[in-house]
Formats: C-alpha cells, structure tokens, sequence
C-alpha cells in the first residue's frame, strides 16, 4: 500500500497547483471583459471604412489604382504571425504555428520570411525561417500607433517591392470558448468592383477620389492589422480562461481520487493495526 504520507504530499500539491489555476482564470475573465470591448468598438469603424473604401472606389478613375491594389508576379511572400508572449492557452498559440507551417508547405515555391507579433511565434520559426521582425514588444503597452508603426514598415517594404504578398494569420474572437484561427491577405488589398447602381450613399468629394482613397486606403490597412492582434488579445484571454478552467476541473477530479485512495490506505493501515494487537493478545493468552 502507498505511502501515506506521500499522499497527503500530493494532495496538498494538488491543492496548490488549484489555488494557482483559479486565480489565473479570474486574472484572464477580467482582462478578457476590456478586451472583448475593445475589439466590440472597433469592428464596426473597420467595416464602415471599408465600405467608404467601395463606394469611393466604384466612381473613381479605373486608370488610377493604389499602390497598394497593385497586382504583380508572386516571388517573395511575407507572412504576419499573432500569438501571444505566454502559454498556458490551450491551443491558441499551437494554431497559429500550425497554419503558419500549412502555409508554408502551399507556398513552397515562393521566397518565405516571417514577421512575428508575440514571443510563441518567433520561437517557432526563428531556427528555420527568415524572420522579417519580431515585434513581440508591442503587447507591452498596446496602441494603434504602435501596431501603426509596425504596418508602416510592412507598407513601405510592399511598395519599394520587397515582398509581392502580404497575409495575416491570427485568432479570430467569437466567444469566450471559440476562437477561428483566420488567414487572410493583407497585401496587395482587394478592391471590390461595384456598379453605380449598388452604390447607397453619394458623397460630396474634397479634394477629389483618387486623393482620398490614398488617405484611407493606408488607413485602413493599419486598422485591419490594429483588429487581428485586438481579436489575438481577447483570443488569448477567453482561450487561457477555458483552459485554466479546464486545469481546475481535471485537478479537483485527481484531488477527489487520491482523497478516496488515502482514506482507502489509511483504513487498511488500521485494520491491520487492529489485527496485529488482537493476534498479539491471542498469542499472549496461548
């Protein structure tokens, strides 16, 4: 039979490892409310832009296209990867390098590098890929300028010609308990080609289209990238909060079984003390 005291060890470390798992939940529940209405505000402002984006573009010179819509032969492709800079999330960071490395294998035949936004990231592809930058630190006091600047140099490497291709791969948040992890082209943008008829508002423009859309275009590149590492933040919080759950719950089921099994041990601890005594009187009377 075990050892009883080693099982009172483990159930006290048990006990502990609990203690640690329940707060962090809480810790994640908390951070998980402001990120959830952060990425709430923004989604709505990102999708009106882009529908500014449409009807501007539907009634702007065809000859005219941004250099960022502009299309050319695939050579170099760069891929932004959003994790987190902890663990203890499940499979919210494990996701993300998996789809990075289905990526990698559809795009075999182009020149690959990295940009990594999260310390998960840049430790999975550091030793085997190219990495364009690592811009890890921006969790550290996260802004849209921040996130703004890091775009910028993306952009800018777009337009000199540096990479043909641009994606971004993240966590999309749906709830508490789902994330989607999401894959999609950052680089060159797609305009959506719609007739004047579909066009709803009619704007008054100032100082013409093709100027305009030059100001919002880079804009709403910036905020596309500014949501998915805001969509990675609640991800990662609802994400370590289902986990650190989950660890609670299989933690009090090992608990409640090695409680059982040492109230098993010490019962038969004493029923062989009883059988020693009795069988030493007996022995004695003999």
């Amino acid at each position: 039979m075990a050892n009883l005291k080693e099982i009172r060890g483990r159930i006290s470390s048990i006990s502990s490892t609990m203690q640690i798992t329940r707060a962090m939940k809480m810790v994640s529940a908390a951070k998980l409310k402001k990120a959830q209405d952060a990425i709430v505000m923004l989604r709505p402002y990102s999708e009106k832009l882009q529908e500014i984006i449409q009807n501007v573009n539907s009634s702007s010179d065809p000859d005219q296209v941004s250099v960022y819509a502009q299309k050319r032969e695939v050579k170099r492709v760069l891929f932004i990867a959003v994790t987190s800079n902890r663990g203890l999330a499940g499979a919210f960071n494990s996701s993300i390098v998996k789809e990075l490395n289905n990526q990698f294998q559809n795009n075999s035949q182009y020149e690959i590098e990295v940009l990594t936004i999260g310390k998960k990231a840049f430790d999975a592809v550091r030793r085997t890929r190219t990495v364009f930058s690592n811009e890890s630190a921006v969790f550290d006091n996260l802004t849209f300028d921040r996130v703004a600047n890091v775009t910028e140099g993306v952009m800018k490497s777009f337009r000199d010609g540096k990479f043909d291709e641009v994606y971004l791969i993240y966590n999309k948040f749906v709830n508490a308990a789902l994330q989607e992890v999401t894959a999609e082209q950052l680089l060159p943008i797609s305009m959506p080609e719609t007739e004047k008829s579909e066009v709803e508002t009619d704007y008054i423009f100032e100082p013409n289209k093709n100027e305009i859309l030059d100001n919002l275009i880079p804009k709403s590149i910036k905020t596309q990238v500014f949501k998915a590492v805001l969509d990675s933040v609640a991800s990662e919080h609802g994400a370590r909060m289902t986990a650190m759950h989950k660890a609670t719950d299989n933690a009090q089921a090992l608990k409640n079984d090695l409680v059982i099994f040492y109230n098993k041990a010490r019962q038969a601890a004493i029923t062989n003390e009883i059988l020693e005594i009795v069988s030493g009187a007996e022995a004695l009377k003999s």
